[in-house]
């Protein structure tokens, strides 16, 4: 479901190393040239281009693309020819940091990431800084944060679409009586969301629904101002429907009152080669807008040419 439009015929890596390497040269930076390269490229190609250029010109291109560009741009282009799990392990890293520190960002990567993806983000994020994702959520998150967000970083979810259905029945009256007495936090609630696999968590909330004849998420609504409740229904929207989740943070992201280019940016750049149909279908149903206006209406210049280019946009 990417919408990353790449081109049938794909010039050699060295090919595009070299022509890099011409954008970066002479008097001004060939921005575009950048943008028509990189932005077209899927993730094993921008990593064979960054060995090609490594090896021909002795420079990492993460580092010639950090002097040539700046500001919005720069951030973009970067987050996304770095490796998937590599831009994850940075985001995450980041997130566990006393300025950028976010709860958010983390729950992001460990709901939406599958399995596989989630492992690679943890090793690379060993390889980077030398320790454990785990242990740096633990260490920077406290309480009910930390209860929820280290098992969340550590899961390896079972990817297959086999569901039981007993199962989903017990564990969803167990998850409505927890709710009920405002136990939200509480182990069992925490293990059925950090454990099970995509498919049972739907099978069970499917049913919470129809037995209860309430989303769980409406019922964990109960106290609008607990930031905990915020994020657990968050992380269950990530983990059922992530296109409505990423939606949400996109429309807050260009709807607030200065765009949050920092979200916009996250988003565009990690879902561009995932989910960004359902996502683009999803932002036109609830805003009547389609996203290329909205980010043409409030993004300008090359950051918006190279937003447009990833969410596979024509002419706005």
């Amino acid at each position: 479901m990417a919408t990353l439009k790449v081109p049938a015929h794909v010039p050699a890596p060295s090919e595009d190393a070299e022509q890099l390497r011409h954008a970066f040269e002479g008097w001004g930076t060939n921005e575009q040239l950048i943008i028509d390269i990189l932005a077209h490229r899927n993730a094993t190609q921008r990593n064979l281009i960054r060995k090609t250029y490594h090896e021909a010109y002795g420079k990492d291109l993460l580092r010639s693309l950090d002097e040539e560009l700046t500001s919005d741009f720069e951030r973009a282009v970067v987050l996304f020819t770095l490796d998937p799990a590599e831009r994850d392990a940075y985001l995450a890293n980041q997130s566990t940091k006393r300025f950028t520190s976010s709860n958010w960002v983390i729950m992001e990567i460990a709901c939406t990431r599958s399995s596989l993806q989630l492992f690679n983000v943890r090793k690379a994020y060993h390889a980077r800084y030398k320790k454990s994702l785990e242990e740096d959520v633990a260490h920077h998150t406290k309480g009910d944060y930390r209860k929820l967000l280290v098992p969340l970083v550590s899961a390896f979810r079972y990817e297959g679409e086999e569901v039981n259905m007993t199962l989903a029945k017990s564990e969803a009256k167990i998850l409505r009586d927890k709710i009920s007495d405002k136990e939200y936090s509480d182990e069992e609630v925490i293990r059925i969301v950090t454990t099970r696999s995509k498919a049972q968590l739907n099978a069970t909330l499917n049913h919470y629904n129809t037995a209860f004849g309430n989303a769980i998420n409406k019922d964990l609504k109960a106290d609008a101002d607990d930031e905990f409740l915020k994020l657990l229904r968050a992380a269950i929207k990530c983990l059922t429907v992530p296109e409505k989740y990423f939606e949400k943070v996109l429309r807050q992201a260009i709807n607030k009152l200065g765009t949050d280019e920092w979200a916009l940016t996250r988003v565009v750049t990690t879902r561009a080669e995932v989910d960004m149909v359902r996502i683009k279908e999803e932002y036109q149903r609830r805003n009547s807008v389609t996203l290329e206006k909205a980010i043409a209406g409030d993004t300008s210049g090359d950051y918006e040419k190279m937003l447009l280019a990833l969410i596979g946009a024509g002419d706005v």
